[in-house]
């Protein structure tokens, strides 16, 4: 059976429980294949364990209506409260409908709806998206001497991400009159997809020295690219956002200048300790902000465990 279609369910021994009735709770997860969120879903299956919780993991696999569909099944299930990472914004109004007419909580969790003003029973947790572009495109400049031909590896267009994490990118870069950016290209966030558009890119002659990912995966995929096409990518400036493991062994080789921690553990504690809060009816923080880190060479060796 395809693992992306399976339903995983964590279920502990009530002996760690702190209540008779073990609370269960849906996760609905945009991605199972993305390196990222697949970190955000073991270490929420790790909160889960500790604090004797049942999970019921679902993969949108990108479908708006599919995880819509999981949301609904879950309320259909009678879950005690649901934490969702949406595949795309425009869904988390109808999922909000779902969820206060079903009376069950709903905790947004690394992608936030596009609202001012969360109703009452649904809460986010996640980064401000102001610091991730911002912090690498900083570093960037400051390695480059605040000169040079940039191109930005964008995101899935349809997220807050990649539209907030491309327009600092942006923002920095006009700080500096001998900054250009030469090409912008969405790559969705996937390392395949960098990889084909950095060929192109290579291919086309475009006229570049700094290379802005707006993850760590399209930034790796540039990298394999450079590496396939005959091209050291040391001598290049490259970034990328999330400090992954995978990121974290191209920095240790000298092919990643930075990168900057999305903290998966601490958005899953959080997440997980929102919704649990929820369920007891305890008073919670609508709007949970887990802080980025700028990563570097100077500093990735103590975010290993991350």
């Amino acid at each position: 059976m395809n693992a992306k279609k399976l339903l995983l369910a964590i279920s502990v021994s009530a002996a760690f429980a702190t209540s008779a009735h073990a609370a269960t709770i849906g996760v609905a997860m945009s991605y199972f294949d993305d390196n990222y969120l697949t970190t955000l879903r073991k270490n929420i299956a790790s909160e889960a364990e500790k604090s004797g919780t049942e999970v019921q993991f679902e993969d949108a696999q990108g479908d708006i209506g599919r995880q819509i569909s999981q949301v609904q099944n879950f309320i259909a299930s009678n879950v005690d409260a649901m934490i969702v990472n949406p595949v795309d914004a425009v869904s988390t109004s109808k999922m909000m409908k779902l969820a206060k007419e079903a009376k069950i909580p709903l905790v947004f969790v690394n992608h936030a709806p596009e609202v001012e003003t969360l109703p009452e029973g649904v809460a986010y947790v996640g980064s401000n998206e102001k610091d991730s572009g911002t912090l690498e495109m900083q570093e960037l400049a400051r390695l480059a001497g605040n000169k040079g031909d940039i191109v930005i590896m964008m995101g899935d267009l349809g997220t807050h991400a990649a539209q907030i994490r491309t327009k600092d990118v942006e923002d920095v870069a006009a700080l500096h009159p001998e900054m250009k950016i030469t090409e912008k290209q969405s790559a969705n966030f996937f390392r395949n997809e960098a990889i084909d558009l950095m060929t192109n890119w290579l291919t086309n002659g475009t006229k570049f020295n700094i290379i802005a990912a707006n993850n760590d995966e399209m930034a790796i995929g540039a990298i394999i690219a450079m590496q396939q096409a005959g091209i050291d990518p040391k001598p290049y400036f490259i970034g990328g956002v999330d400090a992954t493991p995978d990121a974290l062994s191209e920095m240790e080789k000298g092919n990643l200048d930075v990168t900057v921690l999305q903290d998966a553990k601490g958005q899953a504690k959080g997440a997980m300790d929102t919704a649990l809060k929820m369920v007891k009816g305890e008073k919670v923080e609508q709007w949970n902000w887990i802080p980025f880190q700028l990563v570097t060479p100077d500093n990735y060796k103590q975010f290993m465990s991350h």
